[in-house]
């Protein structure tokens, strides 16, 4: 016997109350952006975990060369080093001293980099520059363990080392242009620059914000910050702002779990899926309006698994009756 589950919508006027963050957290300054960095090194101290064969055998013999110690490539085959990318990534206004975590990643054939040390690599950008120099113990993280879903099992031709790259040079920034700096909206939103600029401008009770498109907002910097453009700035970041939301629905099917956010608002149906008979009329379902909050609790009172959840929501939202973005992952 199908189970009957009867939805109505009580229609009301409801505010979506989204929370309210800095600018700081949403957005960012033109110019201040991070930069990539990469080089080739080698990783030794490898307890037989290495390549053990010729790949990286011109590198170290260069290494030796510099040192002093004559050494042909065919006498170095060792297991015990590896030749690795090594990747950082060095964020707007470091300085020269400053230091940067880095990755790296096996090249060859190497078994293993844990326990190993990584030699003195350069650095470098993508214009050929080189703007730090990497060196240090690396650490491939993870966990022996078997028994827990929780830890991550050990991936030990990839490492970490902590601050392990020390800036050469400085990667210029400059935010200011023609006396103004631009806003960059982290998730562009038509709703959320207009309330950024809104913000900005009933601050300094002028106009010194507006809103060019989704992504950006324009600012000009006014006279009495114009020796002091830092304080400006963080005048700005400091600024609070509700952030406007489309609605969306987020669904990992391999896992059976929901993702919403809001109040997200359903039209009148009626689905007949399995066992279940899903039917949302003017009416209410637990002194409730019709909402994807409202649909999962039913469902799951009357034992749908997470499988049906789903299943049900996507029909719906084929069906156009669910007002918000479904994303299936």
């Amino acid at each position: 016997m199908k189970k009957k589950i009867i939805i109505a919508l009580l229609i009301v006027a409801v505010f979506s109350l989204s929370a309210v963050v800095r600018i700081k957290d949403i957005a960012k300054f033109r110019g201040a952006r991070d930069n990539q960095l990469f080089g080739i090194g080698i990783v030794v101290g490898l307890n037989g975990t290495g390549d053990g064969g010729t790949l990286n055998s011109p590198l170290l013999a260069n290494m030796f060369k510099n040192f002093g110690i004559p050494i042909s490539e065919e006498d170095i085959k060792s297991n015990n080093t590896a030749l690795v990318m090594v990747v950082a990534d060095i964020p707007p206004f470091y300085k020269e001293g400053m230091r940067l975590d880095v990755i790296v990643a096996s090249l060859g054939s190497a078994k293993s980099l844990e326990n190993g040390v990584l030699l003195q690599t350069p650095l470098y950008g993508a214009d050929g520059n080189i703007y730090a120099v990497a060196q240090g113990p690396v650490s491939v993280g993870g966990a022996e363990v078997k028994s827990s879903v929780n830890l991550q099992s050990r991936f030990k031709v990839t490492g970490y080392i902590p601050n392990g790259a020390l800036i050469e040079k400085e990667i210029p920034a400059n935010i200011v242009s023609d006396n103004s700096v631009t806003i960059l909206l982290q998730n562009p939103d038509i709703t959320t620059s207009a309330r950024v600029a809104t913000a900005i401008n009933e601050k300094f009770s002028v106009k010194l914000a507006k809103a060019v498109d989704p992504a950006s907002v324009r600012v000009q910097i006014p006279d009495a910050f114009s020796d002091d453009i830092i304080t400006f700035l963080s005048i700005i970041e400091e600024l609070e702002v509700i952030p406007d939301q489309a609605a969306k629905v987020v669904i990992n099917e391999r896992t059976g779990t929901v993702i919403f956010g809001g109040d997200i608002k359903i039209s009148d149906f009626t689905l007949s899926y399995g066992n279940f008979v899903v039917s949302i009329k003017n009416g209410e379902i637990d002194g409730q309006e019709a909402t994807i909050s409202n649909l999962i609790s039913a469902l799951k009172a009357l034992g749908a698994t997470p499988q049906d959840i789903i299943g049900i929501i996507e029909e719906l939202h084929k069906a156009g009756a669910i007002y918000a973005e479904i994303k299936v992952m």
